[in-house]
């Protein structure tokens, strides 16, 4: 079962972007960014929240020792910053640009409000996605410190899975997902070529196979391994 089942049923873009409402499409602009550039750092104050209108996003922090911890890649119609929305006063976490024809859609916290106020559908939802993503996050820092990069590959195509995946006549599932494997090695905390190690053998043992963007998930069992 999909654990966002609650966005399959609104189109957020459609009902979030302040460009469709006719109050506010005269005073509404998008921002673009290219590769690495940054839509905010860690203290900035926290006002707005963004929507992905093309291109894909990072989410991150550094620790102590200067070494960058990726909490989230995100691609178009998603939301983050969300909890300047809850009241956050400063960002504990950066947000990163990884294309370099990213487009962003920047709702600060007050329209987000007026937009809500008539419109409890997506209130609805955007509480879900808010509670959701904590989950989520919350679920693969827990995996970052407790598990080897074997599990926590495992781990990662099991979400993929549920995201992603669709069954085939002969039994196999596949997944269409939209990470690089360096994006996927940010995400788990390791190297690219130790992630190439682990997804080969997983292919070796008759597990999977993979392109791209694209996994065949031969065995199921796989998950629970």
């Amino acid at each position: 079962m999909k654990e966002v089942w609650y966005l399959e049923c609104v189109n957020l873009f459609k009902i979030i972007c302040p460009h469709l409402y006719k109050d506010y499409k005269e005073t509404h602009t998008f921002d673009a960014y290219k590769k690495k550039d940054y839509v905010y750092f860690d203290d900035d104050a926290s006002k707005t929240v963004y929507l992905i209108n093309s291109g894909k996003v990072k989410l991150g922090y550094y620790t102590k020792e200067g070494d960058e911890v990726v909490k989230a890649i995100l691609s178009k119609g998603e939301v983050f910053g969300e909890k300047a929305f809850l009241g956050e006063g400063k960002r504990n976490e950066f947000a990163q640009s990884v294309d370099n024809s990213t487009v962003i859609c920047p709702i600060p916290v007050d329209t987000l409000q007026n937009m809500m106020k008539n419109n409890t559908s997506f209130t609805l939802s955007f509480y879900k996605l808010i509670s959701f993503r904590i989950k989520k996050l919350e679920r693969r820092l827990e995996i970052l410190l407790f598990k080897d990069v074997r599990k926590r590959t495992i781990e990662f195509i099991k979400e993929l899975k549920e995201e992603y995946g669709n069954s085939l006549l002969n039994g196999d599932t596949l997944i269409k997902h939209p990470y690089s494997q360096k994006e996927i090695a940010c995400l788990l905390g390791t190297s690219r070529p130790s992630l190439n190690i682990v997804l080969n053998n997983l292919r070796d043992e008759g597990y999977l196979s993979f392109q791209g963007k694209e996994i065949i998930l031969k065995n199921a069992k796989v998950l629970d391994s």
